[in-house]
């Protein structure tokens, strides 16, 4: 039986991105050698690194003065290296979930925190609209997509300081103004890679700004200067997340996957919406996650909930079961999901409504 894998993080790859590192991992670059127990200071590694770098760049549209890093420690290190290194005295956060309320708590160890708004009190059904981001903020954090939620911002914002993103989940998945950012970074295990590499796109003229002594391995210069050498990286995902990076730039560009993105997620969530059995979980429709959809069972059939995650398990649905602080439902449709995998989900729910 054919699997369709919508598991929210570590997630779907495309086929030949997981057969190409799979190769490697056997023999890479013909070298007798797994890529797993080579020295990352090869010179057969560096050129994996170095066309990484240069297919972000390409891909992003990454204006000049910005540094491509790739670090350990996923994005829950982010939360702390980010006010290490831009924090002086104030930061603005927007609230739109658990990931940013983590990333809010590391911040507030180096400066004032503002909290410009949140959702929380709808448990995280919106992004907030309304809302003055102070002027004399060092920087304002935004987490742009919510993998537990379902909210996504669809456009890059207006700010009236620096913006910092997280973008773990929908990277690659749209075109995005860097110059309005002095930090993008996420982890790469949703749309890029294998749990284990950390992406940072850092604007380099913003370092060196705050005042605190910073530990060298939380430094991103230490890391600029080290061309994400300066201790023994994350090989093995940085070399898938090249593989992926090729398979994006010969699949279209990131425009082609904000428009596969796009009418998947217009798919699935006409069925939520027309199917009585269900019903989507974001109050707002124009901030539904292409990435991650979120839905329940409607009221009156919430007894059957067990019975439709068994029912769709037995026909192949892998990873559909909603974050446990929601419940319902969550169908993380990444880049390389492809289409004919939301159709089962669809054909699924169809049988399902038929049945009852």
């Amino acid at each position: 039986m054919k699997k369709h894998n919508f598991n929210a993080g570590p997630s779907i790859l495309p086929r030949e991105v997981i057969e190409k590192t799979a190769q490697a991992v056997l023999d890479f670059n013909g070298s007798g050698l797994s890529i797993m127990e080579i020295s990352h200071r090869a010179k057969d590694f560096q050129p994996v690194v170095d066309e990484a770098v240069a297919l972000f760049k390409e891909l992003l549209n990454i204006p000049e003065g910005y540094s491509v890093l790739f670090l350990g420690g996923g994005a829950s290190l982010e939360f702390c290296m980010i006010p290490y290194n831009f924090l002086e005295k104030k930061a603005a956060y927007l609230n739109t979930g658990v990931w940013a309320k983590k990333a809010m708590k590391e911040a507030k160890a180096f400066g004032e925190v503002v909290e410009v708004a949140s959702s929380a009190e709808a448990t995280y059904t919106y992004i907030p609209k309304d809302y003055t981001v102070p002027a004399d903020a060092d920087y304002f954090h935004v987490t742009t997509n919510n993998t537990i939620y379902g909210t996504e911002l669809h456009e890059d914002l207006d700010s009236p300081v620096p913006m910092i993103a997280d973008m773990s989940s929908d990277i690659f998945s749209r075109p995005i103004d860097v110059s309005k950012y002095i930090c993008i970074y996420g982890g790469a295990q949703k749309n890029l890679a294998p749990a284990g590499v950390t992406f940072v796109i850092v604007k380099n003229d913003a370092l060196g700004k705050v005042s605190r002594y910073i530990p060298t391995m939380l430094n991103y210069q230490t890391h600029v200067d080290g061309g994400s050498m300066f201790n023994t990286p994350p090989v093995l995902p940085i070399y898938a997340a090249l593989q992926t990076l090729r398979w994006i730039k010969a699949n279209g560009g990131v425009a082609e996957m904000q428009r596969r993105a796009k009418e998947k997620a217009d798919m699935l969530y006409a069925e939520i919406d027309r199917n009585k059995m269900f019903r989507g979980t974001v109050t707002d429709k124009a901030d539904r996650s292409y990435m991650n959809i979120c839905f329940v069972m409607n009221d009156e059939y919430k007894e059957l909930e067990a019975d439709f995650m068994k029912f769709a398990t037995e026909r192949g649905m892998v990873g559909i079961k909603g974050h446990r602080s929601v419940g319902g439902f969550r169908a993380s449709c990444y880049n390389a999901m492809p289409k004919e995998s939301v159709q089962a989900l669809i054909d699924c729910m169809q049988e399902f409504e038929k049945l009852h």
